[in-house]
């Protein structure tokens, strides 16, 4: 049975473009997989502490010589990483807040990119651990940057793909949708959108409307 893992990290519960995407990736995902698992982690409804210096102690210390304090700094940690290395795929939501992803998946992210656990290090560089995973990423712009000047300031897309393939997770299907507070454009790029996700399944599916 495979396990998807979805991370929603957008402050709108309802009326959220990145939630909504989200969710039909999901759904397409479960007519592909009828007998998987959904695995749920909304970094709203949950939030997650930053990492504090015991974190960062513990991270780059043998276990052997943790502390009761180390150990405890990265028991979050632990979970997350297990949670993660036990799905078999990814699907994360993220709106653009001020030209990058929210605090919340940022703070997701430092608890579980991890030396001896999603990345290593050796003489030739840095080298994922996490491989043999996909990612669907379903990320949502108020405005439209992509090919015009704004697409200087997205930071957005290229982190998302830049920490995944940090961890090893280089299969990774993209899907945008820009323009969100303009109607005319948002229908448009919507249409397009679903089609793509569609096109990223095996499954056959009726067309989105």
């Amino acid at each position: 049975m495979k396990t998807l893992l979805r991370i929603d990290s957008s402050s709108r519960i309802e009326g959220s473009h990145s939630r909504a995407l989200a969710d039909y990736v999901e759904k397409r995902w479960k007519e592909e997989n009828p007998e998987g698992k959904v695995i749920f982690r909304d970094l709203v409804e949950s939030q997650l502490p930053h990492i504090h210096n015991s974190t960062i102690v513990g991270f780059y210390t043998p276990m052997e010589n943790w502390s009761e304090e180390a150990a405890e700094a990265t028991a979050l940690s632990d979970v997350l990483i297990s949670e993660l290395k036990n799905a078999d795929a990814l699907l994360i939501s993220s709106p653009l807040y001020n030209l990058n992803i929210p605090s919340n998946l940022k703070a997701y992210f430092d608890q579980v990119v991890r030396i001896g656990h999603t990345f290593g290090i050796d003489e030739n560089g840095y080298f994922g651990l996490l491989e043999n995973k996909t990612a669907y990423v379903a990320i949502v712009k108020g405005g439209v940057y992509k090919d015009t000047v704004m697409e200087q300031y997205d930071f957005q897309e290229p982190y998302l793909k830049a920490i995944l393939g940090h961890m090893g997770i280089r299969q990774t299907h993209l899907f945008s949708l820009e323009g969100t507070t303009d109607t005319d454009i948002l229908e448009q790029n919507k249409k397009q959108v679903y089609e793509l996700i569609d096109k990223s399944f095996k499954t056959k599916t009726d067309a989105y409307h």
